[in-house]
């Protein structure tokens, strides 16, 4: 990862090193989910959609695939993706490759393929990390429903023999990323393999690979309707194995009297997750890999550009760059 041209170095409360980023300089992308499909389109849409990200404040970007599909580019089209990213200001940061689980009982030949294929397409565009995921496609259930989190999806075999492809695989991906410069994050997501701090925390450990680590996307476990772990101390056990971080928020309620639980988008400052002691946690760990804000529902890129400013004061908050500013400190 490359060091950003920054004057004044970051100190982490504890001791664990200082990240490479100031508050203002750590990357913090924008994901392309609030845009529509986009893998046929001409060039010229591409950069308009860019262009609003940029417009947004950003000057990073997640090239999440169910925007384009950058593995399937040809080389003439990565080509042009590459000039709108250039025209608009805007560095690709990350791809996620969403949905396209390495252990699919039906296609996870086919989602290996098309996994290496990403992670040359990422390398070609300087992405510094690639996040991929064991979460299947939505079921018609999960399509007709509001919120498909609310209707449950396909769930992972938990049997030694589907741990065993998973941890190979995914060293596999692991190994190809390594091999052309950048990382491989695991995103967590229920009723997978990655479906727990736990589970998750184990599944790096046992692929055991420097490429690899987690991106503790708490927020797809937050907004379940059913009971989930606590959120800090998911952030505790993740962090210190975790290499990039979808952040997003949920107003989260639960009724004891009836068991009913809702879940519904929220920004991040004002939804149920308290970022302001995940961030300091993360800083406390010594997490230093690349952000990315995320939203569902509305106006999604104006919500994700308040996540992005009200971040970027948690991250002085907790690199301490707030305290040496009270005490003068230079």
């Amino acid at each position: 990862m490359n060091s950003p041209s920054s004057t004044r170095p970051v100190t982490v409360p504890d001791g664990a090193g200082a990240p490479p980023w100031t508050s203002e300089t750590w990357p913090v992308a924008a994901a392309m989910l609030p845009f529509p499909p986009s893998q046929d389109a001409a060039a010229g849409t591409w950069q308009d959609q860019l262009a609003e990200v940029t417009y947004e404040g950003f000057t990073e970007v997640d090239l999440t695939d169910s925007w384009v599909r950058v593995g399937d580019l040809v080389p003439e089209r990565l080509t042009e993706l590459t000039e709108a990213l250039r025209r608009t200001g805007l560095h690709a940061r990350a791809v996620s490759a969403i949905r396209r689980s390495v252990i699919d009982p039906e296609s996870g030949a086919e989602n290996l393929a098309y996994s290496h294929r990403t992670i040359d397409a990422a390398a070609d565009l300087g992405c510094s990390v690639v996040s991929v995921g064991l979460h299947r496609p939505l079921t018609p259930a999960q399509r007709e429903v509001l919120w498909f989190w609310t209707v449950d999806g396909p769930q992972d075999d938990d049997s030694a023999e589907t741990w065993d492809l998973a941890v190979r695989r995914l060293r596999e991906l692991g190994e190809h990323a390594a091999g052309v410069g950048i990382e491989l994050s695991l995103e967590m997501y229920e009723d997978t393999l990655l479906g727990s701090a736990e589970q998750a925390v184990r599944l790096v450990r046992d692929i055991d690979h420097p490429a690899v680590g987690l991106n503790p996307d708490l927020g797809n476990l937050f907004r379940l309707h059913r009971e989930v772990e606590p959120f800090q101390a998911a952030v505790e056990a993740c962090l210190p194995v975790s290499n990039y971080w979808h952040v997003k928020s949920y107003y989260r309620d639960d009724d004891p009297a009836t068991g009913s639980v809702t879940a519904l988008p929220a920004p991040m400052a004002s939804g149920s997750v308290n970022y302001r002691e995940a961030v300091r946690t993360a800083a406390r760990l010594g997490f230093t890999g690349p952000f990315c804000v995320e939203h569902y529902g509305g106006d999604g890129l104006t919500v994700m550009a308040q996540n992005h400013r009200y971040l970027r004061r948690l991250l002085a908050v907790a690199t301490g760059e707030v305290a040496r500013a009270v005490r003068g400190d230079r």
